[in-house]
């Protein structure tokens, strides 16, 4: 549980400097508008002025909508002075935005969460799928920001979404283990325009005892948000395979040689006609399962990668660049591998990403996947969990191989056993 004084001095933003200038740019250019959910007026503002500035100058729609009127005490002024300041920030931004503001208690989100719930779902479902949702960042110590945030999360398990911190830069330290530094990403943004749209919230920033200090707006007053995205972005991956031509040792450990020959064997049929491996990597397990599949797609989000795959696997395979975050490329699969990929999703992504394999699949078809167990602190997720998904899908379970350091599970269609396939039992 994060606990912090807001009107204390917190981490300056010349700290956080070095770190977010590393960040990897993300592409807003991949979605056709912008949903952006704050808990209080201001905090769209300050978490995602950039995105909305810059969804709205390149033509897409924008909706903002604010959950609370931002009156811990329900003062019907406070919260119409906050509601004309939401507008007047949001003329500057994105003068053509749509924008929407509740009125569910300040500061007590979580006693009315079922209600606020309601809401978000029934915005989610009237939003265009193509859209991006943003929220605040769950993680971030305010209570509104964590319900808030958590909601969306659930309610918009089968979007794309990311979230944006705001206490955080104030109560961390960049070698704090709660920022999410592996998710993190920049969004180009206009400095000047939020700085004038945060001048409209006057009630929080002017005054003898404003909330929002001089020193708080200094983090939010550069040329770019920072968000938090649902995976490990392909920068990430790139930056690995910049460092090493094989970042995991797959071709030179006896564990993943191993693991390997332990995947490839728990297949329950000797070929399959198409198949799907998801996050191949440099080839090395792709080579093996081009010998037992026909039609082979292997994708991955890095190209450093993808540019190994096929000098080792050449046209035995077809290889493509693919952000799972988009789900899986069209068609039907007798056998898709999901091997040590599915920690690098957040759970409602991860779940999404499953259940479109599973309606991928031919009549008979299967899904495979291996993951390492240990933690690994970059990662969103452990290998148990990633199973423990697996699991849950309405599929049945073929084959499983438990081992303290990894886990192989099979699902598929088709209950059958291997000897029952073969007719010898």
């Amino acid at each position: 549980m994060v606990t912090f004084d807001a009107r204390q001095a917190g981490t300056p933003a010349a700290a956080w400097d070095a770190g977010i200038g590393g960040l990897p740019e993300f592409d807003l250019g991949r979605f056709a508008g912008l949903l952006v959910v704050a808990a209080h007026p201001d905090d769209e503002t300050l978490g995602a002025g950039g995105a909305i500035r810059a969804m709205a100058a390149s033509g897409r729609p924008v909706h903002v909508v604010v959950a609370t009127g931002g009156a811990p005490d329900g003062d019907r002024a406070t919260i119409a002075t906050r509601r004309t300041e939401l507008h007047a920030a949001l003329r500057v931004l994105a003068p053509e935005a749509r924008v929407t503001a509740w009125d569910h208690p300040d500061a007590a989100t979580g006693a009315h969460r079922d209600e606020l719930r309601a809401d978000l779902e029934a915005l989610v479902a009237g939003t265009p799928r193509d859209w991006l949702v943003l929220a605040p960042w769950a993680g971030d110590g305010h209570h509104d920001h964590r319900v808030v945030g958590e909601l969306v999360a659930e309610v918009a398990a089968d979007r794309a979404t990311a979230a944006y911190p705001i206490w955080m830069w104030h109560w961390a330290a960049p070698d704090d283990e709660r920022v999410p530094w592996p998710r993190l990403v920049r969004v180009a943004g206009d400095a000047g325009a939020k700085r004038e749209a945060l001048d409209r919230y006057v009630s929080q920033t002017a005054g003898e005892d404003p909330l929002l200090r001089p020193e708080l707006l200094a983090h939010f007053l550069r040329d770019q948000d920072v968000l938090a995205v649902d995976a490990l972005p392909g920068a990430y991956f790139d930056a690995l395979y910049a460092r090493r031509d094989d970042p995991w040792g797959f071709e030179t450990r006896w564990y993943e040689r191993r693991k390997r020959d332990l995947t490839l064997a728990s297949l329950p049929a000797e070929r399959y006609a198409t198949g799907l491996e998801l996050g191949c990597s440099i080839g090395v397990l792709t080579d093996g399962l081009a010998d037992r599949v026909d039609d082979l797609l292997a994708v991955d989000i890095s190209e450093a990668a993808l540019d190994r795959a096929r000098a080792r696997v050449g046209d035995r395979a077809r290889f493509a660049r693919h952000d799972l975050r988009d789900g899986i490329p069209g068609g039907s699969f007798d056998v898709v591998v999901v091997s040590e990929v599915g920690y690098y999703l957040t759970r409602d992504p991860l779940r999404r990403l499953l259940a479109r394999v599973r309606d991928a699949l031919t009549r008979d078809g299967v899904i495979v996947a291996c993951h390492w167990r240990h933690p690994v602190r970059d990662y969103p997720l452990t290998g148990d969990e990633v199973h423990a998904e697996l699991r849950a899908l309405d599929l049945a379970p073929i084959a499983s191989h438990v081992e303290r350091d990894l886990l192989i599970d099979v699902v598929g269609r088709d209950p059958r056993s291997v000897a029952e396939r073969a007719g010898l039992a």
